[in-house]
């Protein structure tokens, strides 16, 4: 099989990478994003930049390589899609998480420090090849591949699968907005007398998305990212929750995720300013699209 990866990251411009070598870079759809001039010191997106970036990656944690490291504690940042994930399984909020992973695809698990070590460094990934040594990595911590044969990127089937081994409080991550109507689905078709099904939607990687997309998927979402998206920021008026970042914020639109945001609040050791806010969302910046 064709060790090949494809995954959109640093503006949502496209990267291919074969063989553990960067072979192709996009065109970012932003030259600017905040966090990368934060943490990474990278003032402007272009194709040099990225394909620098992807090499640190591969170099430093093994990313789209069998020496992927796949556990970690480290956070990126104070508030991500993995960071809130890990602390809701950490204090029991989720039983467990449908994520995407480099190397294997979906993945579920109830491994807080798995999640934080295969999502907290990468993007959105479109297309990638099993690497059965991550995969056996992933394994012995406790993850469960959807598809070990073709690392199939589907988490409608994921958060199936989750049900199937018994959990109840599942979060999942969602990259296109239609799945999430999908997976909100499954709360009824898998509830019964006996037994109270509760899925959280996370919508991620929404760079792109216009108005009418965000608001015909809103109400099936628990939190969203906003990215640099002004469709998101348009379309969350009047329905956040709450919310954490004023450059690239997420928002909880439901109870739900107001709590496993909150959570991940109690977890953090730097002071945190709190106010409340009849008018959100609450922005810096104008690089949005």
């Amino acid at each position: 099989m064709e060790d090949i990866h494809i995954m959109e990251a640093l503006g949502r411009a496209q990267v291919v990478v074969k063989n553990g070598k960067v072979i192709e870079v996009g065109e970012p759809l932003i030259k600017y994003c905040p966090l990368f001039v934060k943490y990474r010191k990278i003032s402007e997106l272009n194709k040099e930049t990225i394909k620098k970036n992807i090499e640190f990656r591969i170099k430093d944690f093994g990313l789209f390589t069998e020496n992927r490291i796949v556990e970690s504690k480290e956070c990126v940042v104070e508030f991500g899609t993995s960071e809130i994930f890990m602390t809701a399984l950490k204090n029991k909020l989720l039983d467990v998480v449908v994520i995407v992973s480099d190397c294997a695809g979906t993945v579920i698990t109830n491994n807080p420090y798995l999640v934080q070590g295969l999502c907290g460094r990468i993007s959105g990934i479109i297309k990638t090849t099993p690497i059965p040594k991550v995969i056996e990595k992933i394994e012995n911590a406790n993850g469960v591949v959807l598809n070990k044969d073709n690392a199939e990127i589907n988490q409608i089937e994921g958060v199936k699968k989750a049900l199937e081994l018994g959990y109840k409080k599942i979060g999942v991550s969602v990259s296109n907005l239609e799945d999430a109507k999908k997976i909100k689905e499954l709360e009824k078709t898998y509830t019964n007398n006996s037994k109270s099904i509760k899925i959280v939607t996370f919508g991620v990687h929404t760079t792109g998305y216009n108005k009418l997309d965000v608001e015909k998927y809103l109400k099936y979402l628990d939190l969203i990212t906003c990215c640099a998206s002004k469709g998101v920021l348009e379309a969350v008026k009047g329905h956040v929750k709450v919310q954490v970042g004023k450059s690239i914020p997420i928002f909880a639109l439901t109870q739900e995720g107001r709590e496993l945001i909150l959570e991940r609040m109690k977890e953090l050791e730097r002071p945190i300013f709190i106010i409340p806010c009849d008018k959100l969302p609450n922005i810096n910046g104008d690089f949005y699209i």
